[in-house]
């Protein structure tokens, strides 16, 4: 028979999980006590997609029974003749469908006048959809904006950009210039990398930083650079090369996918100047960095100040409130600024 799993109430469930459930009925009291063969337990699609072809078990534990009578023989119907006997007790109406036990109904297609077109999300859109009203409702969102100079990063990119492309036959981008950026960042602010449970603040020793991908569909998806902190500016950039080409071609792992710990969302390559992303659950915050534009600036000198052409982008770093506060959220997305204002432009790759 299934082992139940321990009882974890309020256990993290991903929204693929929460969407298979709900497309087959599975109630949210089965899903506490599922057993998960994923990270720290966590229930995966295999694990709820054999469960339903098991045909979803019982999973929760009874409450204890009181002992019962021993059942009632049914009554002979008595003669014409015979006194009247008591009639026995009707059996209990069965328990009517809860909401715990009962799969949810379908809504009815919303009519459209003519000239609309009624489009039905796909199952990743839903799984979006969702997850971004989750977020919203649990974490109170704070953006945090600061813009940062990054000339020298610029110059530098223009510098290797094409002997890179010529040696690695790929694409040197930005992106792994600003992960490079937040994963120092976020050594310099330990509890930023932390998960909420509860009344119970988790603090997380790897940095696992996720990249929102945009998918030819339109729907969006965010891959994971685990340890990101270990790799350096060429194992970064071949990651994330690798996991946009992948998640492009719908190629990858459910491992790729997992244990993310901060976020960072590219909007510039959309030509955007910066955006206020919502938060990755279980996650406390996510970065969103903008599209990198010349503007005058005045440059200081020993001789003075001079007026020159830079190159400046936009950070917005959105964070919960009820664990990070603005001194927090505000030094941290300075600090990714300092670092990439200071690039060494003698950086090797």
């Amino acid at each position: 028979s299934r082992r139940r799993a321990p009882h974890q109430p309020g256990r993290f469930l991903s929204p693929l999980v929460l969407s298979i459930a709900r497309e087959e009925g599975v109630s949210m009291s089965a899903l506490e006590y599922l057993p998960g063969t994923g990270k720290e337990n966590r229930v995966t699609k295999k694990d709820i997609l054999d469960y339903v072809a098991a045909g979803k078990p019982s999973l929760v534990p009874q409450a204890p029974v009181a002992a019962q009578p021993a059942p009632l023989e049914p009554e002979p119907v008595p003669a014409k003749a015979a006194p009247a006997a008591i009639a026995a007790p009707a059996p209990a109406p069965a328990p009517a469908p809860t909401a715990s036990n009962q799969a949810p109904a379908a809504k009815p297609a919303p009519s459209v006048s003519g000239g609309q077109e009624l489009i039905e999300m796909d199952r990743m859109r839903k799984m979006i959809a969702q997850r971004m009203v989750d977020s919203v409702r649990i974490a109170p969102h704070v953006t945090s904006f600061v813009e940062a100079d990054v000339t020298e990063l610029v110059n530098w990119r223009n510098k290797h950009k094409d002997a890179y492309k010529k040696r690695e036959g790929e694409n040197l981008t930005f992106t792994p210039l600003f992960i490079q950026a937040v994963a120092r960042a976020i050594q310099d602010f330990p509890n930023i990398n932390v998960s909420v449970d509860g009344d119970y603040i988790i603090k997380k020793k790897d940095i696992n930083i996720g990249i929102a991908v945009a998918l030819p569909s339109g729907n969006l998806i965010v891959p994971v650079i685990h340890k990101a902190d270990q790799l350096n500016l060429n194992g970064l950039s071949k990651k994330v090369n690798d996991l946009a080409n992948r998640a492009r071609t719908n190629k990858l792992t459910p491992a790729d996918l997992e244990g993310g710990t901060y976020t960072l969302s590219n909007v510039g390559s959309f030509g955007n100047l910066m955006g206020t992303p919502i938060i990755m659950q279980p996650q406390v915050a996510i970065m969103a960095v903008g599209a990198i534009k010349k503007k005058p600036a005045v440059i200081e000198t020993p001789q003075g100040d001079l007026i020159g052409v830079r190159q400046f982008m936009f950070l917005s770093h959105s964070y919960d409130h009820r664990v990070v506060d603005g001194s927090l959220g505000g030094m941290f997305v300075r600090k990714v600024a300092d670092y990439l204002e200071q690039f060494d432009p003698n950086t090797t790759i």
